[in-house]
């Protein structure tokens, strides 16, 4: 059974910084390509960034790039998105999933996705 369980949420004034966590079980890890998604009230969840299995290419929507890092550590199963420089505007829940190809390039919507976690909540505030 594939488990991904997101960690690291919470409340933090903005220019804040917050680092998510996402542990994996149950699956081949390095054999995913990893997401990170958010979902705001009222809005449709969208990708964040990505990271291919071998942690080499990443993808990041624009309105992150320079504030946000996704990375992976294949020897623990957990795949991780720094967040700094924060903004109200990144109030969401945040998801992690993982999409099962080893073209990174195809996990760009959120169809692509075999598997998710529960979400955790970051609220920033002003």
């Amino acid at each position: 059974q594939v488990q991904l369980v997101e960690s690291g949420g919470g409340l933090v004034q903005a220019g804040g910084s917050l680092r998510l966590s996402c542990a994996a079980s149950g699956l081949i890890f390095s054999s995913y390509t990893m997401g990170w998604f958010r979902q705001a009230p009222g809005k449709e969840r969208e990708l964040v960034a990505t990271i291919n299995g071998g942690g080499f290419s990443t993808y990041y929507t624009d309105s992150v790039k320079g504030r946000f890092t996704i990375s992976r550590d294949n020897a623990k199963n957990t795949v991780y998105l720094q967040k700094n420089s924060l903004e109200p505007e990144d109030t969401a829940v945040y998801y992690c999933a993982a999409c099962f190809t080893s073209l990174a390039t195809m996990c760009r919507s959120r169809e692509k996705y075999n598997f998710w976690g529960q979400g955790t909540q970051v609220t920033v505030s002003s």
